[in-house]
């Protein structure tokens, strides 16, 4: 210590003998003496000579002009540079509130946080179509039904909410403009499209047993449209009773592979969106679905002919049971009534009547006689004027 207050001493004669900052306010030179650097040269009065930079503020020294003692320069010097208080010139900074019997309230708010941070790990409110697993430490434990669940706080137990009641769609092929063809039985090539439905059935197996859900009900969904569609030939695959008995396999074959998986997965429904030919021969298949139309036609229009001169037959057999009922009843008249209803028939359209039973007069031929007038009748030439 007695080194560093001989040193301090000669900091202080150095800077008496040339001060820094010139002359006081009144015009004296700020010269000193004092061994304890009390009072400050010009006759000790305040407010005279710049203050010294070296003293640290409101140090002792009723004019703020003692010269700095070296462990004063070193008091408040760290490792990383001088330390200072507070938020900035002119007072200390933020302080922290105390509790009344003098300590600080920071670990109070400390502990206050971590607890409400447990709290809010360990409290789930599951919603109603929602189930949760529960991992303690990572590994699987239980299932949490809807409703509000407890359990240990984060890190020790984690838990994953799923909505397991929700409808998830799967389009297949995922890019509408994308064919996918499927080779049918009776070795045809079709383009289907088609969606997938389904939703969890067992969240622990959903999470725990594949790797990819979404991955896993693609791929069995693909296989058991192809093993369906082989079975099928073309016009059963575009026809509407066709499609849904697809559909109705397909569900059935993607079931069954998924619970084989144990995948906790359960498939609500498959529906064919498109069923098209290949772009490639669609405008050879449309000229043969043209064809297949006409013919269908054709074949239609035959069978309303046949049936119209089917029924004609029948109604003209039931008229001549009925004749034939009267016939029996009464040959002679109904004979007699055939005659005269033929003859009348027949002989309203002609013009010409042979008649060889003798005594009998023959009408008077008024049609023929009228066009034999007629025919006689002179032709009646007109000329013109000038003899031509």
């Amino acid at each position: 210590m007695r080194i560093f207050d001989g040193l301090g001493q000669r900091i202080r004669l150095a800077m008496a003998g040339n001060n820094p900052w010139g002359s006081g306010g009144d015009g004296s030179s700020g010269s000193g003496n004092d061994d304890d650097g009390a009072k400050g040269s010009g006759g000790g009065d305040k407010g005279k000579g710049p203050r010294n930079p070296w003293l640290p503020p409101g140090s002792g020294g009723g004019d703020g002009r003692r010269g700095p003692n070296i462990e004063d320069i070193f008091k408040n010097r760290g490792p990383e540079g001088p330390r200072r208080k507070g938020g900035g010139p002119g007072g200390p900074g933020f302080q922290f509130p105390q509790r009344p019997g003098g300590k600080s309230w920071f670990p109070v708010l400390v502990v206050g946080i971590i607890g409400l941070g447990l709290l809010a790990t360990s409290v789930h409110l599951i919603g109603p179509q929602q189930k949760a697993v529960v991992k303690t430490l990572g590994n699987y434990t239980r299932t949490m039904d809807s409703g509000l669940q407890f359990s240990a706080p984060f890190p020790i137990e984690t838990v994953d909410v799923e909505d397991v009641e929700g409808v998830r769609p799967i389009r297949i092929p995922g890019n509408n403009n994308q064919a996918k063809l499927i080779l049918t039985g009776d070795q045809n090539l079709v383009d289907l499209s088609y969606i997938v439905r389904w939703n969890i059935k067992d969240l622990a197996d959903y999470k725990f047993r594949v790797v990819d859900p979404e991955e896993t009900v693609n791929d069995a969904a693909e296989a058991a449209m192809r093993a369906s569609v082989a079975e099928k030939n073309l016009d059963e695959t575009f026809s509407g009773q066709g499609r849904a008995a697809i559909e109705l396999d397909v569900r059935e074959r993607m079931q069954a592979t998924l619970d084989s998986y144990r995948a906790g997965i359960r498939v609500l429904g498959v529906e064919i969106e498109k069923a098209d030919p290949p772009s490639q021969v669609v405008d050879a298949f449309r000229d043969v679905q043209v064809a297949e139309q006409n013919a269908d036609a054709a074949r239609n229009q035959a069978r309303g002919y046949a049936q119209q001169v089917v029924s004609q037959a029948e109604g003209e057999a039931e008229a001549f049971d009925k004749v034939y009922e009267q016939y029996r009843l009464a040959p002679e008249v109904t004979r007699q009534r055939l005659y005269y209803e033929t003859m009348e028939r027949v002989l309203s359209k002609t013009d010409k009547t042979i008649v060889e039973t003798d005594g009998v007069t023959t009408y008077l031929p008024l049609p023929e006689v009228r066009r034999r007038s007629q025919q006689a009748q002179p032709t009646t030439t007109v000329t013109a004027p000038g003899g031509q």
